[in-house]
């Protein structure tokens, strides 16, 4: 419906007026042909009881409809009226174009949002703020909030669980695989392959890392059962496959390092070349993966099936 006529400083043009409700075009949209112009909410009502022009009874449809011209548009956004807020004491005359943004702001706006001054810190409209019952809304919110986290506690169980079949149906495939290697040459090299390209595929989703101090490097992690829990986790949760992850996690000790790492004294011996290695971040800790499948052009003695794990007390970037 349009604007009421009676709200705008000075005269209207007729041709300003939507000719359903006779009122000040709002929102407005004309016919194709005859290029009347109506109120969009007006015209749309009329189209639904018959497809005809108000004024000349032309056939039209709501598809046909299109936006008024430019300088029809111009002309209504320097029309000046007074506020929606009048009757609750705004005096702001100004132009249409500005209604919308000034009401929103408006001090006389009764729907105006504004903060609750008695400690709950809701925000609420400025007509119901003396009804406001701050127990009450907060009671309201928290049920709102555990019936959410409800729904999304059912989520995440139904996400496990349908993670949990998939991976019973990949230990399932993996275990026919291998069942099918053993007793067949042929297949043994195409799961070898298949496993060394799964392998291959998880190491290149974890960023690339910078050692800035080998001198960190912490050769027995062993000692601290804590220190290589976590470590293990975060593999599992990286997504390495799990037929690596024990081997990793026991190429983090020196006892299973490669000949060029296997003393304090062959690593200072060998400290130059740890720049040539091709580092992986293992998210969230200070430790590398150094993957075989990333260093192929590593010495024999400096990389180790199928990676090592070296952890840092500091300096990885």
């Amino acid at each position: 419906m349009g604007i009421e006529i009676n709200r705008f400083q000075g005269e209207v043009d007729e041709e300003l007026l939507c000719p359903i409700c006779s009122s000040v075009l709002e929102n407005p949209l004309q016919a194709p042909h005859c290029e009347h112009a109506f109120c969009s909410a007006c015209i749309h009502e009329w189209l639904s009881r018959q497809p005809t022009c108000p004024v000349d009874r032309q056939n039209i449809t709501p598809p046909q409809l299109r936006p008024v011209p430019r300088i029809l548009r111009n002309l209504l956004y320097r029309l000046q009226l007074t506020c929606d807020n009048s009757v609750y004491g705004c005096t702001a005359i100004l132009k249409l174009d500005a209604l919308e943004s000034h009401v929103q702001e408006c001090e006389f706006n009764p729907k105006r949002p504004v903060p609750c001054e008695l400690g709950c810190g809701l925000v609420v409209p400025k007509d119901e703020l003396k009804e406001h019952n701050c127990v009450r809304e907060l009671r309201s919110l928290m049920q709102a909030q555990q019936s959410k986290l409800v729904e999304v506690q059912a989520e995440v169980a139904e996400s496990k669980f349908q993670m949990g079949e998939q991976k019973r149906e990949l230990q399932l495939l993996k275990d026919y695989m291998l069942a099918m290697r053993n007793a067949n040459p042929s297949l043994r090299i195409l799961a070898d392959q298949m496993e060394a390209d799964e392998v291959r595929r998880w190491a290149e989703t974890l960023p690339k890392a910078r050692v800035l101090r080998w001198g960190g490097m912490i050769s027995t992690p062993d000692t601290v059962l804590q220190l290589q829990a976590m470590i293990k986790r975060a593999l599992s949760e990286s997504g390495c496959p799990p037929h690596i992850i024990q081997d990793l996690m026991e190429n983090a000790h020196e006892r299973r390092w490669p000949t060029g790492l296997s003393s304090l004294e062959i690593r200072q011996l060998n400290r130059r070349q740890y720049e040539n290695y091709v580092c992986r971040r293992i998210p969230g800790k200070q430790a590398v993966a150094v993957m075989a499948c990333d260093n192929g052009h590593m010495n024999p003695d400096m990389i180790l099936e199928p990676g090592l794990i070296m952890i840092f007390a500091h300096g990885v970037e």
